[in-house]
């Protein structure tokens, strides 16, 4: 084997390392569902409305990130749905309510979960209905800026 075959193998081993690594990053930094499945389970929430609430917005509890939205779609009844995405470790009473917040006046949208006392808890796909829909502010000043709050 001469300087040729020697070239060949090294750039084979440099092009499956690489190869590795780039399957290395696409775990670890994107999204991959099918492998992050283990550590985490959905319900869903029905809202009346969800303005301004993202895929990927968190959700909180306390102030604690506990997991994310990954989707939100109109159900049959045209309300807003969205399934949130939450650890394994935390239980959901079914007497818990959830409310989409603000962070600041302006800022970015994101889901709180605030826990009621119950001893039973959702499970996965369950739908919690006891919700409290975004403020819309933009509403709130007009009305306010033409007299038509009360």
């Amino acid at each position: 084997m001469g300087t040729h075959g020697l070239r060949e193998i090294i750039v084979g081993l440099f092009m499956v390392i690489g190869f590795l690594a780039l399957i290395y990053l696409s775990v670890n930094l994107g999204e991959v569902p099918l492998l992050d499945r283990g550590d985490s389970y959905e319900v869903k929430a029905e809202f009346v409305n969800v303005a301004g609430v993202k895929k990927g917005a968190s959700v909180q509890i306390a102030g604690v990130e506990v997991g994310e939205v990954s989707r939100i779609y109109l159900n049959e009844d045209f309300y807003a749905m969205l399934i949130l995405r939450v650890n394994n470790d935390v239980q959901i009473p079914l007497d818990s309510i959830v409310s989409v917040k603000s962070q600041g006046i302006i800022g970015d949208k994101y889901i709180q979960i605030s826990l009621g006392g119950d001893l039973d808890f959702y499970g996965e796909n369950d739908i919690i209905v006891d919700t409290e829909s975004s403020v819309d502010i933009e509403s709130l000043i007009s009305k306010f800026a033409f007299g038509s709050a009360q």
